[in-house]
């Protein structure tokens, strides 16, 4: 297993707590290779296991949001954020979770104009305001969201995801960490999902 780039230094698997060397095991089997940033935040043991269980507590449980509409808020708000690693990471998780090889690089580069419907849209746009200009979310935002259909708890997913994601884009930015190269393949030759939304026409 190569060392992953990082301006920090990046401790050997071998060494790792057995609760840490465990979850990049598993997931090294599940997977079939291993993330950069389990490697990269493993330099910080006691940051790497909060880290972790935040990420799994917004984007493990059940939830008014699908699993691939909280993936795609994590790649519109770290383009937005210039996040090399979580575009390319979590655009492979998108095109798999959606059945849809080109959504992540439609969500990239202008998710107005993407393969998704009104009330994702919704969605990506409150992501967005709470990822650039939190201190400028209002109440009306809020009732926007609930007439997309959005409960106040599916709201608060919504602004938690873009708010930790924040967070770990600056930390992918401040150690330099790079995308495995697995990640650009990945659910690149899926069938298209018949049930997806039709592209809108722009004038």
């Amino acid at each position: 297993m190569s060392t992953p780039r990082s301006r920090f230094p990046v401790p050997p698997v071998d060494t790792l707590p057995d609760d840490m060397r465990s979850r990049i095991e598993e997931v090294g089997e599940k997977s079939g290779f291993v993330p950069n940033v389990f490697r990269v935040l493993a330099h910080r043991p006691d940051e790497f296991r909060a880290f972790f269980a935040y990420h799994d507590a917004l984007m493990e449980k059940d939830s008014g949001l699908s699993k691939g509409e909280r993936e795609m808020i994590v790649v519109v708000t770290s383009a937005m954020n210039s996040c090399l690693y979580c575009v390319v990471a979590h655009g492979a998780i998108v095109r798999i979770r959606e059945k849809n090889p080109r959504l992540a690089e439609q969500l990239t580069t202008d998710y107005t104009r993407a393969d998704i419907s009104e009330r994702q849209m919704a969605m990506l746009d409150f992501a967005c305001l709470v990822s650039d200009h939190a201190a400028e979310v209002s109440d009306d935002d809020l009732d926007e969201l609930r007439e997309h259909g959005f409960s106040t708890e599916d709201i608060w997913d919504i602004g938690a995801i873009a708010a930790f994601f924040a967070l770990s884009n600056r930390m992918a930015g401040l150690t330099d960490m790079m995308p495995n190269d697995e990640f650009y393949q990945l659910g690149r030759n899926q069938p298209q999902n018949p049930d997806k939304p039709k592209p809108r026409l722009v004038k």
